[in-house]
């Protein structure tokens, strides 16, 4: 079978992989010329995933029998819009899939429904300083509809926010930006299946991200269990309320809550498996192959026996500890890197991977997208998890030409 997979990058590599794996052929939709999906597709395509019309013509072209993305927000709606024109199997239909990749439409929703957020409002490139003198300080403002944190900044002033309008605005299609009360708090993320409606949660992790200057929430990990996982029930209702809110009714389900002492909001909701390698730790932690599913879906394709109820996520693993490094580089050019296959075998290492390559110069960190690479790593303690991380960043050497090894080591873990 056909299947168009929107994004080549490091996000959707998993997919391209395993639908190869599958033997279905796959049709390669990204902007660049050679991304790291291109070598596994039987067929490219150099068009941005944010283009509909040229995606349809795409899917047109292959006659393909399905479409997907996977890690990465906007293409979600370009997915739907595509299913939509040649009649192919999708979670979301395209209002649900533009409510859950435009900010805008994605609080009006939770505002009409009482689902708990952060005060905001909407600037566009006319806002004064004067505009904002009312509003407590700090905020945070964010694009409309990106991903990856580009353009996302904490700031302290109307004058901040004026000046930085332009920059959060060139990384949207929209003429708004989002402003938002920044609220002190843990970041959680909840990944979800629903059936017929009804979401099975399947992992809720604790975000850890750092931030510099006016750059605010640029993730490095994702570990499991929750330190908030005592309020599971309270989780529970919440994303019954918001599936039912967004009136998704089938498909991956991916949360990022905030958890302060003004209790849990909800700071974004996206219809896609998230962008922290949860193709891979989900389905060891609980049995339950999201990637497989999506593929599945996207297809049309009923893995299910005859006669048999519907696969449901079921937890396995409840007593292990995993955690996802998702490491960050000084600026530099590269000229050697630790092996992938040194790094898989270190105690605790499940998955390892490069964002970078030997010859390629690193830039300054602005956004998410400057990740190295990753390692995702579990063991059967919290201890024996951190000191399994602490033993893999003293073997992780990203060399520059000077001989210093660029890689940033993550918050100090028990030794």
């Amino acid at each position: 079978m056909r299947l168009q997979i929107l994004g080549g990058g490091n996000n959707q590599l998993g997919a391209i992989r395993r639908a190869a794996e599958q033997g279905h052929e796959v049709i390669l939709v990204d902007y660049f010329k050679n991304p790291p999906g291109r070598v596994y597709a039987t067929f490219n395509e150099v068009v941005s995933t944010f283009d509909v019309e040229k995606n349809i013509e795409i899917a047109k072209k292959y006659r393909v029998d399905g479409v997907m993305t996977m890690g990465t927000d906007q293409p979600v709606y370009t997915v739907a819009r595509v299913a939509e024109a040649l009649q192919l199997p999708a979670f979301l239909d395209v209002p649900t899939a533009r409510a859950v990749t435009n900010k805008e439409i994605m609080k009006a929703i939770m505002t009409a429904n009482q689902i708990p957020t952060v005060p905001y409002r909407f600037l566009t490139k006319a806002a004064r300083a004067e505009d904002l003198d009312k509003i407590p300080f700090p905020v945070v403002i964010k694009p409309l509809d990106s991903q990856g944190q580009r353009g996302v900044f904490k700031l302290n002033t109307p004058a901040e926010v004026i000046k930085s309008l332009p920059e959060t605005l060139s990384f949207s299609r929209a003429e708004k930006v989002l402003l938002e009360s920044f609220y002190p708090s843990d970041e959680i993320t909840v990944s979800a299946w629903v059936d017929k409606g009804v979401p099975d949660i399947l992992t809720i992790t604790d975000r850890e991200s750092f931030s510099f200057e006016r750059n605010i929430g640029i993730c490095f990990a994702h570990e499991y269990p929750s330190r908030h996982q005592h309020r599971a029930p309270e989780i529970r209702a919440l994303v019954q309320n918001i599936t039912r809110a967004f009136q998704i009714n089938a498909g991956p389900l991916y949360i990022q809550l905030l958890v302060g002492d003004r209790g849990i909001v909800v700071n974004e909701v996206a219809g896609r498996i998230g962008g922290a390698h949860e193709d891979i730790f989900i389905p060891y932690l609980t049995g339950f192959d999201i990637l497989d599913r999506v593929i599945n879906f996207s297809l049309g394709i009923d893995a299910t026996p005859a006669g048999a109820a519907p696969p449901r996520p079921r937890s396995e693993r409840l007593n292990e500890h995993l955690s996802v490094q998702l490491f960050f580089a000084k600026p530099g050019k590269i000229t050697s890197l630790t092996s992938l296959e040194s790094l898989r075998k270190l105690p605790g290492v499940i998955a390892a991977g490069y964002n970078v390559a030997v010859g390629e110069t690193l830039e300054t960190i602005a956004n998410a997208t400057a990740r190295a690479g990753y390692l995702v790593m579990a063991e059967t303690s919290e201890r024996a998890l951190h000191q399994a991380i602490n033993q893999a960043f003293r073997a992780l050497k990203i060399i520059d030409e000077q001989r210093q090894n660029l890689v940033i080591q993550p918050k100090a873990y028990l030794d």
